[in-house]
C-alpha cells in the first residue's frame, strides 16, 4: 500500500515547491492537492483559511500520507501552527505536517549582508505578520519590511505573468516595498505564484538586490527533515509516482498546472469537507 507524501496547496503555485522537491527526492510517492474550488486563500480569515487547511489535510491523511508539505505560505501561516498543536495530538499524533515558511526563514540570515530583508506575499501572509516573527525569533538582528501584493496571484494564473500589463503592478510593489526600507538587500517571495514572476521584479531592482523563492530551500530542508526523522521516511513508500488531486475541474486544473510545471497531467476531482 502507498504511504506518498502529501503535498498542498489552495491552488497553483504550490507546483513550484512540489517541483523542487520531486527534482530533490525523486524516489518517493507523493499526493499533490488543489483547494481549487476555494481559492485564494490569501484574502480569507484565519477562521476560514484553517478550516479549509485541516479538512485537506484530513483528506490527505486518509489518502494513506503520513506526512504532508503546506505549499501554501497562507496556510502554513493562517493554520499550521494550530494543526501542530491541536488536531495531530488528538487525532493522528504519529503524522507529521509541515510548512514552507521556516525553512525560507532559516538560510536568511546567511544571504543577507546589510540584514535589512523584504517579504513580498499576498495580503493574508503579509497581515499574519509570519515572516517578520518567525525572522525575529531566529535572528533578531534582521530588520523586515513587507508589502502585499494582491494583483500577482491573478496575474500569473491568468496567464499575464510575462505581459507588458503585469509591469505596472510589479513595479509599483516593488517601489512601495524600497520605499520602506532603501537598506534591503534581500527580498524573499512570500507566494508559491510568484516564481514566474521573477525576472519582472528583478527588472525593478537596484543590483545587488537578491530575490529567491522557496523551492529549493523547502527540498533541501525536507531531505535533511526526512534524514533525521528515519521513523517517518520508514513510513513513506517510494515507487516514484504521483497523483493530482483538485477540488475544481480536472481539465482546469490540468492545463493551468502545465504553466508551473511545463508538462502534462491528469487529475482527479475531489471533494474535500
Amino acid at each position: 500500500m502507498a504511504s506518498p507524501v502529501g503535498i498542498f496547496d489552495s491552488g497553483y503555485g504550490g507546483l513550484t515547491i512540489f517541483s523542487r522537491i520531486r527534482a530533490l527526492l525523486p524516489e518517493y510517492d507523493y499526493v499533490y492537492l488543489g483547494d481549487n474550488a476555494r481559492s485564494p486563500y490569501g484574502t480569507r480569515s484565519f477562521a476560514t483559511v484553517y478550516k479549509f487547511t485541516r479538512e485537506a489535510v484530513f483528506h490527505l491523511f486518509d489518502c494513506g500520507c503520513p506526512l504532508i508539505i503546506l505549499a501554501c505560505n497562507t496556510a502554513s501561516a493562517k493554520a499550521l501552527r494550530t494543526i501542530q498543536q491541536l488536531d495531530l495530538p488528538k487525532k493522528c499524533p504519529s503524522n507529521r505536517v509541515l510548512g514552507v515558511i521556516r525553512p525560507t526563514v532559516e538560510v536568511i540570515d546567511t544571504m543577507s549582508l546589510t540584514k535589512h530583508v523584504g517579504v513580498l506575499g499576498t495580503m493574508g501572509t503579509i497581515a499574519s505578520q509570519s515572516y517578520p516573527l518567525e525572522i525575529q525569533k531566529l535572528f533578531p538582528h534582521i530588520t523586515v519590511s513587507s508589502e502585499a501584493c494582491p494583483m500577482w496571484v491573478p496575474l500569473v494564473e491568468n496567464r499575464e505573468y510575462d505581459s507588458a500589463g503585469a509591469d505596472y503592478f510589479v513595479e509599483k510593489n516593488v517601489i512601495r516595498l524600497l520605499a520602506k526600507d532603501p537598506k534591503i538587500d534581500t527580498i524573499i517571495l512570500g507566494c508559491t505564484h510568484y516564481p514566474l514572476l521573477i525576472s519582472k521584479i528583478q527588472k525593478f531592482l537596484p543590483s545587488g538586490v537578491k530575490v529567491f523563492s522557496q523551492g529549493e530551500y523547502v527540498a533541501a530542508s525536507l531531505k535533511d527533515y526526512l534524514r533525521r526523522h528515519p521513523e517517518i521516511d520508514g513510513r513513506l513508500s517510494k515507487n516514484g509516482s504521483c497523483r493530482f488531486l483538485t477540488t475544481e475541474s480536472p481539465a482546469t486544473f490540468s492545463d493551468a498546472a502545465s504553466i508551473f510545471l511545463n508538462c502534462t497531467v491528469e487529475a482527479e476531482q475531489v471533494v474535500i469537507d
